[in-house]
């Protein structure tokens, strides 16, 4: 059986067009060549992408579907909705999805390789840094330049899947119903799952197109795995723990873990800190804000936690343990996205999921700004100079993303020099 996914047969979509229009066919590259195109992109932007989900995921989109052309921006809208739906983090799991439609299960292995591992090297080296001198150096002189221009990548980004997604009034009134039920407090998971039935009602059922349901499989592809590892925990020690232990307790909270990525440190302060005391509740503070200084994902705080806890074994123990189940479950829905598109019913559950995704973005991207542009409530002008320039450079430059986030430190760093 082949690893690479099957090239799709030319199925209309609701409008009428084929689901992913222009996408080039994978297979007319040689298997090597796309997996190591894959590790190169991937690896740029695993050492290029800072801060929240969000930022990481403007990246990918522009360098998979602008730059790179692999897919389309429905199919990456797809592919993100699809992550947004499962336990674990969503940019990691985009990337993941990515890697299986550029080059099956290998490509999968080697996206995800390429995202994390330079974050897990990092974290590993400044953790160190950590335990040897007691603190991490002070980097919000660097933040203060840095913030407003991750800002605008997400900004940017936001436009371009905004304007692909939120075509028709269908998406509009899904998209503004969105934001209502973000104004009200309404969790995150439940307003993308309502988006997902409102476009089962405004395209499928509106226009009473009868394909049928979807496959049992798929629509239980799509649930978080079962809290079997629950019974682990009540075995770990209160001091130091073993590989076993780090890896069941991070796989544990990685099958259960939704929404944001800050969403882990709410769900393990009490166990780690409290329970088993393998940390302290400023080594736990140390570690979030080493998740936001080092690229790449923010659950690389795990190998922060790990190595803590019980060296380099420890560090990736739970690294390993928080990023597998997504990966598992992304093995499992990954073979099935195009089929879901393919499928009318599944197809407008995932056209009334996208418009949401856009609206939870900007509620991100507007929390973002508000740390990026105020300090002490007090607005901040140089920051906002800086936001308005990094969406100039890329609106109207071909300047990549990263060049932002460099530009950023270097600024940053001068500043720091200067006012010293």
């Amino acid at each position: 059986m082949s690893l690479t996914p099957e090239p799709m047969p030319p199925v209309h979509s609701i409008a009428g067009q084929p689901p992913y229009p222009q996408e080039p066919d994978p297979a007319e590259l040689p298997l090597k060549t796309r997996l190591l195109e894959l590790f190169k992109v991937t690896l740029k932007i695993g050492l290029t992408s800072f801060g929240a989900p969000t930022a990481h995921i403007a990246m990918m989109e522009r360098e998979f579907v602008r730059r790179k052309k692999w897919i389309s921006e429905e199919h990456f809208l797809d592919l993100l909705a699809a992550a947004n739906l499962i336990p674990g983090p969503n940019a990691s799991e985009t990337c993941y999805h990515v890697g299986y439609a550029r080059a099956g299960y290998p490509g999968m292995i080697v996206a995800g390789l390429g995202f994390i591992s330079p974050s897990f090297f990092i974290a590993l080296a400044v953790v160190w840094v950590y335990m040897t001198y007691g603190g991490l150096p002070q980097i919000e002189g660097i933040f203060y330049i840095l913030n407003p221009l991750v800002l605008a990548i997400i900004l940017e980004t936001t436009w371009s899947i905004g304007k692909a997604s939120l075509t028709g009034w269908k998406q509009l009134l899904i998209f503004a119903l969105a934001i209502g039920a973000k104004l009200l407090g309404v969790n995150e998971a439940l307003i993308l799952i309502g988006g997902g039935v409102l476009g089962i009602l405004l395209h499928h059922v509106l226009v009473k197109w009868k394909n049928g349901v979807p496959p049992a499989q798929m629509m239980l592809a799509f649930l978080p795995l079962p809290a079997v590892t629950e019974f682990a925990c009540k075995v770990l020690e209160q001091t130091k723990a073993a590989f076993w232990d780090i890896f069941i307790y991070f796989f544990r909270t990685g099958s259960i873990l939704f929404g944001s990525s800050l969403v882990l440190f709410a769900l393990i302060e009490e166990d780690v800190v409290n329970r088993f005391g393998w940390v302290t509740s400023q080594q736990l503070t140390d570690a979030i804000s080493m998740g936001q200084i080092t690229p790449g994902p923010v659950l690389a705080a795990t190998t922060f936690i790990g190595y803590m806890t019980s060296g380099f074994w420890g560090a990736l123990a739970a690294t390993l343990g928080v990023f597998l189940p997504s990966f598992i479950i992304v093995a499992i829905t990954a073979p099935l996205v195009k089929k879901m598109r393919e499928n009318h019913l599944a197809s407008s559950f995932l056209k009334g999921i996208n418009p949401a995704v856009v609206a939870l973005i900007l509620f991100v991207s507007y929390n973002l700004g508000q740390n990026a542009l105020f300090q002490n409530a007090q607005f901040q002008l140089l920051p906002m100079l800086m936001l308005i320039g990094g969406m100039v450079v890329l609106f109207f430059t071909e300047a990549q993303p990263y060049v932002l986030v460099i530009a950023g430190f270097v600024i940053g760093i001068l500043r720091i020099l200067i006012i010293s």
